[in-house]
């Protein structure tokens, strides 16, 4: 009997695989590479045009130049971790010892990528939202593990109690959430988060919590962090990371903070994976935990006001646009252009159009549902110059 390799089970759970046996791009990669052959609007990938505020950006200069970089710490530096943990009890509320509750990791992806490998394998389910970002897919898939979906439903992406009741069984070992979530731009609702953590609870399953754009919550809308949910607080672990919050997604400094049992489990994975990372950049990060309130506030209000910009030119086109209530992203449903297959439509709007989105179908290849099929995802981290410019090619006559 011939054993699937696990790369190739990641391969093939992001729908990577032709029917000949050939690996394609992701298509992050292939819509970045058309939208640099076309010389088009990227408002695919979700990183932004500007750079760090720049007490992060010195931090990391001085550290460099202080010999800050050889090996860190396993768990990471002690000034992170505690300034970690100091951020999460100002903003959030939680409560957590930066020596045993807190785990510097290789960025959010990394944070994800040994929470389900420490936790889930053959036999074991992994329930996600759907669509969901790709690289939970391959991380379970890596697990031996299977991947079970609760979709999101209705204008504004939220979970109904019967598809979270339907995903969460016996065999569900961890439930693996994103909140604000990519790709919709929806902020998952308390009481909905409730029920999932009491449904995980009566299977002793873990909910894993992805919620690297927590500080990206639009128009006052309520945030739960997974943290304070009742009877989460030792059945929960929570991912985080300064990609978004700093514009410096290339530093991949993420950190995945809970019960000190479940971190330590984390820990004996991650040791593998990357061992450590990102010296120099672990004492900037800390900096930028530490900045004022208003630094957090003007984020907000600077992307609110981009993706104001962009919805509006993106129902100029003709699509219609979903509430993005946080994230990076916003989602344009073309069937009003007349479009089924958003795959197709996006490698379309690059050519002749020259601006690129990602097609909400490749965050959940298998989904039959026709609204997840037609639509894209664009990103409003871009200039205002960007956004005013895709719009003004999306809407030219």
């Amino acid at each position: 009997m011939t054993t699937t390799p696990p790369w190739q089970r990641a391969i093939d759970a992001a729908g990577l695989i032709d029917p000949d046996g050939t690996v394609r791009p992701t298509i992050f990669a292939e819509m970045s590479a058309l939208a640099t052959e076309h010389g088009a609007v990227n408002l695919g990938q979700g990183f932004p045009d500007e750079d760090a505020p720049a007490p992060v950006a010195e931090a990391a200069i001085a550290a460099i130049r202080a010999g800050v970089n050889q090996y860190p710490p396993g768990r990471g530096t002690p000034e992170l971790r505690l300034a970690v943990a100091e951020h999460r009890a100002r903003f959030f509320g939680e409560r957590r010892d930066p020596d045993t509750e807190v785990l510097i990791t290789a960025g959010a992806t990394e944070a994800i990528a040994a929470a389900v490998l420490a936790f889930a394998g053959p036999g074991d389910e992994v329930v996600t939202l759907s669509p969901f970002y790709d690289a939970y897919a391959a991380a379970i898939a890596l697990a031996g593990a299977r991947h079970v979906t609760i979709p999101l439903a209705g204008e504004d992406f939220q979970p109904s109690a019967a598809a979270i009741d339907g995903a969460i069984g016996p065999r569900t070992r961890l439930v693996l959430l994103n909140n604000p979530h990519n790709p919709t731009g929806s902020v998952i609702e308390a009481a909905a988060l409730a029920r999932i953590v009491a449904t995980a609870a009566r299977h002793d399953a873990l909910v894993v919590s992805d919620e690297v754009y927590e500080h990206l919550v639009f128009d006052d809308h309520p945030f739960t962090p997974i943290a304070s949910v009742p009877g989460a607080h030792e059945r929960a672990l929570t991912i985080s990371s300064a990609a978004k919050t700093f514009r410096v997604t290339g530093w991949k400094i993420g950190w995945i903070t809970g019960p000190a049992p479940l971190i330590e489990a984390v820990m004996a994975v991650k040791q593998y994976l990357t061992y450590v990372n990102g010296a120099p950049f672990q004492p900037a990060v800390a900096v930028g935990l530490g900045l004022p309130d208003s630094y957090f506030a003007e984020q907000r209000r600077t992307l609110a006001a981009r993706r104001d910009r962009l919805s509006a030119g993106l129902a100029a086109a003709g699509f219609a646009v979903s509430p993005s209530r946080g994230s990076y992203f916003v989602v344009a449903d073309a069937s009003p252009l007349g479009v089924s297959d958003g795959g197709t439509f996006a490698r379309r709007l690059v050519v002749e159009r020259g601006v690129a989105a990602i097609p909400l179908a490749a965050f959940d290849p298998r989904s039959t549902d026709a609204r997840i099929r037609s639509s894209l995802r664009f990103a409003f981290c871009r200039t205002d110059a960007q956004i005013d410019e895709g719009v003004r090619r999306l809407t030219a006559r």
